[in-house]
């Protein structure tokens, strides 16, 4: 029960795979993006290997356990009995679908067991110095944050932000009127995670120094002078181990190698201050070595006071030290004042999506403000990382990405992951007329884009509107950028399942082990495996050829060369061994004899001894 079975359900085997759907992707051949439609605890699994460590940001808003926000086919319960008695609900292909009403007698401890196997999982994805952000409500934050206790470990606890999603509160509520979520955050491993600078400085807090360049007031480091933190000196030869002479008047500088109760006199004479570094009466070591000193010295970073030298300021940025707030004011961008914005609120969602999609009301109730998304990835110190959401929805984390990188000329990825709702099921669950126009307003965009009524059809279709827009209104900036994304649906496995006893074989049944690839999957069905088998990405480029009529797949410049067809010949075997690639793949159907297979072996021990071979 609980964890136990959590745990159980994270570490269970999957024999499912990722089929690409090209068709319904966009820029399929130079995106890098992703886009996968299934239950989000399988394609965790699936993309363990491939992405470990991997992911800088993972950004959820998970169902808020409401009573009717959440269905996954996650089961926790003791027995099959209980649990279909409980659920009652079977999607098209008669997987158990579990909804997560009030009157379930274990509301709180589903909930719970479904996020902890995820997070779980999540935890994997992220590299040493990545930060998780989770959207939640008053339903289940206290569980969530024990939740995120245990997986990431208390210590790595980041802080909670308060974020406003009805500024008069909302009208259902019956004691409080609630004004505001939360959004909790977690490190990776806190030690590495330095992450939250990159919110401009307030104007107020900057000042222009003698050469016109603007200055942080505070904050400064102490180069030379008084310091505790310093180490005092041991080696007089260190290279940090120096007085410092400077002259105002001409800006001149003398570096001499002294002891604290020395001074050069004819410096003095001539105007020059003296500055060294000292702490109760003891000679220290100077921040910088000399040379640092003086590179520092030279492009005007430095500020003399009539005790210390500190190294000027000039970072534009500041590192979070406090609660983010919701907040307007003037900041330094780019050199410049410019007004700024702090956005920790979700108004505003409805009427972006109404404008986008030309309906009268938005498609979901509960979307995140574009802003907010945004403004949480720019709190990562980088703009080349992979942005994970597998719980995407309205796939605002997708628009920020892209909005994002237009704003600053970042290269940031996505992977997005969404379980495929059906709409129409929806509907005929929704309480509320609040809800009945939402899903009516996405039913009416899956009929104008004829497609089915799917919560995924909804988000590829946003991505798709999000990118044309921002190409279209900056034109000039944004050639390059990436707006594209692959399509992957979580299916069953490439392979057929055969499960029969020796004695069960029957003569009529050899026909169908001539090849143990199910008829229905194609070269890339195949080759995509192939990747998430191998723990490679499935985001990279790759190429297809014609050898000798035969076709033949490079993956990442040589990470993988694979061939399916049938019959291979010994030539085109030889040459895919020349260009000698790290792994080659084949399928069994390749060869015709067991003695074609093992000079597969030999010619590539001859040719290219190093790659790894594997037949399917």
């Amino acid at each position: 029960m609980g964890k136990r079975a959590a745990i159980a359900e994270a570490n269970k085997p999957i024999r499912k795979t990722l089929r690409p759907c090209k068709a319904e992707s966009k820029n399929w051949d130079t995106t890098e993006n992703l886009y996968i439609e299934g239950d989000n605890l399988d394609v965790l699994k699936l993309l363990q290997e491939s992405y470990l460590g991997k992911v800088k940001m993972i950004y959820i808003d998970p169902p808020y356990n409401t009573g009717n926000d959440f269905i996954y086919r996650d089961d926790f319960k003791q027995t099959q009995q209980e649990y279909d008695e409980q659920a009652g609900l079977f999607d098209e292909d008669e997987n158990r679908l579990f909804k997560n009403t009030e009157t379930n007698g274990r509301f709180h401890s589903d909930w719970c067991s479904m996020m902890y196997s995820r997070l779980m999982l999540a935890k994997n994805f992220l590299s040493d110095d990545g930060v998780i952000f989770i959207s939640i409500d008053d339903h289940e934050y206290d569980n969530l944050k024990k939740i995120c206790d245990e997986i990431f470990n208390q210590n790595n606890f980041i802080g909670t932000l308060a974020v406003e999603i009805n500024p008069k509160g909302r009208k259902n509520s019956k004691f409080i009127s609630i004004s505001s979520e939360y959004c909790i955050i977690y490190a990776k491993n806190k030690k590495f995670s330095y992450f939250i600078e990159n919110i401009p400085k307030n104007a107020a807090d900057m000042k222009e120094d003698e050469y016109g360049n603007l200055v942080h007031n505070s904050g400064k480091r102490v180069l030379v002078g008084e310091n505790s933190f310093n180490s005092i000196v041991i080696d007089e030869t260190s290279d940090k181990n120096y007085a410092v002479y400077y002259r105002k008047k001409d800006n001149q500088i003398e570096i001499r190698k002294e002891k604290i109760n020395q001074s050069n006199q004819t410096l003095i004479k001539e105007g020059f201050k003296k500055y060294y570094s000292y702490f109760n009466n003891e000679l220290r070591e100077n921040t910088y070595t000399k040379n640092k000193f003086l590179e520092l010295f030279k492009n005007n970073a430095l500020e003399f006071t009539n005790t210390k030298i500190y190294e000027k300021n000039f970072s534009e940025k500041i590192r979070i030290k406090s609660l983010i707030v919701n907040k307007n004011y003037m900041a330094i961008i780019n050199g410049r004042k410019q007004e700024y914005s702090i956005q920790l609120t979700t108004t505003g969602a409805g009427t972006y999506l109404k404008e986008l999609f030309y309906v009268n009301d938005s498609p979901f109730n509960a979307s995140k403000n574009l802003n907010f998304i945004k403004l949480l990835i720019s709190l990562i110190d980088s703009k080349d990382f992979v942005v994970m959401d597998f719980f995407s929805g309205s796939a605002t984390t997708a628009d920020a990405v892209m909005s994002l990188n237009k704003d600053d000329n970042g290269k940031r990825k996505f992977i997005l992951i969404q379980l495929d709702e059906n709409i129409d099921e929806n509907l005929k669950k929704c309480v509320s007329n609040i809800e009945k126009k939402n899903i009516l307003s996405a039913l009416t965009i899956c009929n104008n884009i004829n497609k089915k009524h799917f919560i995924t059809e909804i988000g590829k279709e946003r991505i798709r509107r999000a990118g044309d827009k921002i190409k279209a209104d900056n034109p000039l900036t944004t050639q390059d950028l990436d707006i594209g994304f692959r399509v992957f649906k979580v299916d069953s496995s490439n392979m057929n399942d055969v499960y029969y006893s020796a004695d069960e074989y029957n003569q009529g049944m050899l026909v169908n082990l001539e090849d143990n690839i199910k008829p229905d999957r194609t070269d890339l069905d195949l080759l995509f495996g192939c990747l998430l088998d191998w723990g490679l990405p499935i985001s990279l480029p790759y190429t297809s050829e014609q050898i000798e009529n035969y076709t033949v797949h490079t993956y990442n410049e040589g990470d993988l060369i694979a061939c399916f067809d049938e019959n291979i010949p010994e030539s085109v075997i030889k040459e895919i061994a020349k260009r000698k690639p790290l792994r080659a793949v084949f399928r069994d159907a390749g060869f015709g004899s067991s003695p074609e297979k093992i000079n597969v072996t030999e010619i590539f021990k001859m040719l290219a001894p190093d790659t790894d071979i594997k037949v399917i």
